[in-house]
């Protein structure tokens, strides 16, 4: 895992705020690796990133991962505001689905945290925000599935890889 460097410039980037569970973040990586789509945890995650349940999700694919840290929500927007990339919220609080937008090369798509989704103040920071649609009283997609979900359009989208 390469952590000691910011995302890449001119690549959609895949970002985790303050995530939960080892399994999902170790499958996004995996994901991200084999898309060659990068991947920011935003901090404090809910786990140590060294922890065994993410390399068992993540296999041997964890090597090929492109990972850039965060230790905060504050760190994470001072980056985002001097690269002048637009921040593409998945919620359940949006209305515009996922697969209907124009997604550009520099997008990041941020993730909420399995547990609580993203605070009132980084819902509000969002430049858009999409929804995947669901059936009604259908409440979330697990989180590893939704990332992969978009990485499919973002690949399909701006021919990555």
């Amino acid at each position: 895992m390469t952590d000691d460097f910011l995302p890449p410039a001119g690549k959609p980037l895949i970002a985790l705020y303050q995530p939960d569970i080892p399994g999902n973040t170790g499958t996004i990586l995996r994901m991200g690796a084999c898309l060659d789509l990068p991947v920011a945890v935003i901090g404090p995650a809910g786990f140590d990133l060294s922890d065994r349940a993410l390399k068992r999700s993540g296999m041997d694919y964890l090597e090929k991962a492109t990972l850039s840290r965060f230790d905060d929500w504050a760190a994470f927007e001072a980056w985002r505001a001097s690269e002048g990339r637009r921040l593409v919220l998945l919620t359940t609080k949006a209305d515009t689905p996922y697969h209907g937008f124009d997604w550009r090369a520099d997008d990041i798509a941020l993730f909420g945290r399995e547990s609580a989704g993203v605070p009132d103040h980084v819902h509000d920071a969002a430049d858009e925000r999409l929804t995947i649609p669901m059936r009604n009283g259908a409440r979330s997609l697990n989180l590893a599935i939704s990332a992969a979900m978009v990485a499919g359009e973002l690949a399909r989208r701006l021919s990555t890889p």
